[in-house]
């Protein structure tokens, strides 16, 4: 059974031990006996998560309210190198083709077989 938060109106927030079919009933408060409502405190798997991965989560959370909208500035601005947005030099390649039109690739690795 798992174990729910309640609050009481007069004695505040206590839990109790509930089966899950009886999870979104009112419990009563152990000291007045008056019907208390189910509250939702914080939820258990975030109290032991890593630190790191709590603020990566809590960032994840901020960005999905916060949308980033493109404008002509955010456009133009450049990245730097590696960062995907620009266009990138053809890579030279290393291949050598022999007069039958075969391919070799000197200095790699002589076990491999060219495509």
């Amino acid at each position: 059974m798992p174990l729910y938060d309640y609050k009481c109106a007069k004695h505040g927030v206590f839990q109790e031990m509930v089966p899950v079919a009886q999870g979104n009933e009112p419990c009563a408060c152990p000291q007045c006996g008056e019907a208390s409502n189910k509250v939702i405190l914080i939820a258990p798997h975030i109290l032991d998560m890593a630190p790191e991965k709590r603020k990566a989560h809590e960032t994840n959370e901020r960005a999905s309210h916060q949308p980033v909208f493109s404008t002509v500035e955010s456009r133009d601005k450049k990245h730097g190198r590696n960062c995907g947005c620009e266009h990138k030099a053809a890579k030279s390649s290393r291949a050598v083709f022999l007069p039958d039109g075969s391919k070799i690739f000197p200095s790699a690795r002589p076990w491999m077989i060219s495509h």
